[in-house]
């Protein structure tokens, strides 16, 4: 595109140059400089153009900190910037990473930690918390979004799902008050909020939260903010590793599955799980609130007991997530609604507790060096290997990450806002003798 807007205006400059020099009237200097800076202003956007949509509009990442040897935030953003990755998600209201991603393009999601939200049901205790956690870093950081608690409505603590409802309502209302209403407020659960999931048509809401998720999702379909679910093949196949093909739930090539009822084809299993959370808002009522993952992904390493945990099967999901994303691509259901993810995680946490799968979800380790290659670039349209083993080539377009990513410079908005800001002097001073 950039090549052939580049060849026309050079033809356009060399065109006009001639014709007036055999008709003996000769441009004005003014005026072939208007013309030039006019093409060249023209050539500038489209290169941008072009460079700008090599990002993934629908694709986030998790960037969790439960580790004590993770890379200063600084150099976080240079690692997300050169991994074109342009959205993210905290799991508190770290000052230290709002402060170091102000005036940058990173789309950021903050998170109310659990252990709080109980004092935030009361209108003025949020206010508070919005006033002095929230505010002092806007509008310079970008603050899209703000999660109530994580995957509170199967939290082992059962009184949390109490102050849930309240803890949005008040936030929301104290963003608003304050001038930034189009924050989205919302909370991510787990797919264990389903009673059934499986198939996608028969998706319900467990009985006993009933009447609280009828509360929440009242309040999305109201502000018109998405409904954001926790959503993890690896967990079904480990639980069942000789009844789930690994293909299924790997976004392999597979023979996959059709819903009895809508007659809908699905070939992986994530698809499956998102669409199994519309049917089951739809039966509470309610239509047009947006399903968001707000976590997906597969570990790297576990424990012998952890079916599927390899370096292999983590890049091939990783791998063919990335390229479904790059595509747009949509659920069967909804198949013209771009499906938004945030991969879990960007780093390994050596001090998450649990399982050794926990501690081993992130593309990259703590020293940046990537755990393995998931083949950040404009990927192949085929399919990876079936084989979980194999890993599928990336294409040569677009960007690649070297072993160390941060070895990849990043280029700095500021010398394109000079040059559209000298383009721009040309262009009025020329215009002037016009």
């Amino acid at each position: 595109m950039a090549t052939t807007t580049i060849g026309i205006t050079y033809i356009i400059i060399l065109v006009a140059c001639f014709l007036s020099s055999s008709s003996g009237t000769y441009i004005p200097c003014f005026h072939l400089i208007y013309y030039i800076c006019s093409a060249l202003f023209c050539v500038f956007n489209s290169f941008h153009s072009m460079h700008a949509d090599i990002g993934v509009e629908s694709f986030g990442i998790n960037y969790g900190q439960v580790a004590n040897n993770l890379p200063e935030p600084e150099k976080v953003l240079t690692l997300l910037s050169t991994l074109r990755i342009t959205k993210t998600r905290i799991y508190d209201t770290n000052p230290d990473i709002l402060r170091s991603f102000a005036n940058s393009n990173m789309d950021l999601i903050v998170t109310v930690e659990n252990e709080i939200l109980s004092q935030l049901d009361d209108p003025q205790a949020a206010s508070q918390w919005v006033s002095t956690r929230i505010l002092p870093y806007l509008p310079e950081t970008k603050i899209s979004g703000i999660q109530v608690g994580n995957e509170v409505f199967t939290d082992d603590d059962t009184t949390l799902i109490q102050h849930l409802v309240p803890a949005v309502i008040n936030i929301h209302n104290a963003l608003t008050k304050a001038g930034y209403s189009n924050i989205q407020v919302s909370t991510p659960s787990s797919l264990a909020v389903l009673d059934e999931s499986y198939p996608p048509s028969a998706g319900t809401f467990k009985a006993e939260i009933s009447t609280i998720m009828y509360q929440f999702l009242n309040f999305l379909s109201t502000t018109k903010t998405p409904f954001w679910i926790n959503a993890y093949p690896y967990f079904a196949y480990k639980d069942e590793p000789n009844q789930i093909p690994l293909d299924y739930v790997l976004f392999n090539p597979n023979s996959g599955m059709v819903d009895p009822n809508t007659k809908l084809r699905y070939d992986n299993m994530l698809y499956a799980m998102v669409d199994a959370v519309y049917f089951a808002i739809a039966k509470m009522g309610f239509k047009g609130i947006e399903v968001r993952v707000s976590e997906t992904g597969w570990p790297s390493k576990g424990d012998v007991d952890e079916a599927g945990a390899t370096p292999q099967n983590a890049a091939t999901y990783n791998r063919n997530l990335l390229r479904r994303q790059m595509a747009n691509e949509g659920t069967p259901l909804n198949p013209r609604m771009r499906l938004e993810v945030y991969l879990f995680a960007l780093f390994n946490e050596d001090l998450k507790p649990g399982p050794t799968s926990e501690r081993n979800y992130g593309l990259f380790q703590p020293d940046e060096s990537m755990t393995y290659n998931v083949g950040f670039s404009a990927l192949a349209t085929t399919s990876s290997s079936s084989s979980p083993s194999s890993s599928s080539s990336s294409s040569s377009a677009s960007f690649s990450l070297a072993s160390r990513a941060t070895h990849t410079k990043v280029v700095h908005k500021g010398y394109h806002q000079s040059f559209m800001f000298w383009m721009f002097v040309y262009w009025v001073i020329s215009a002037l003798y016009v």
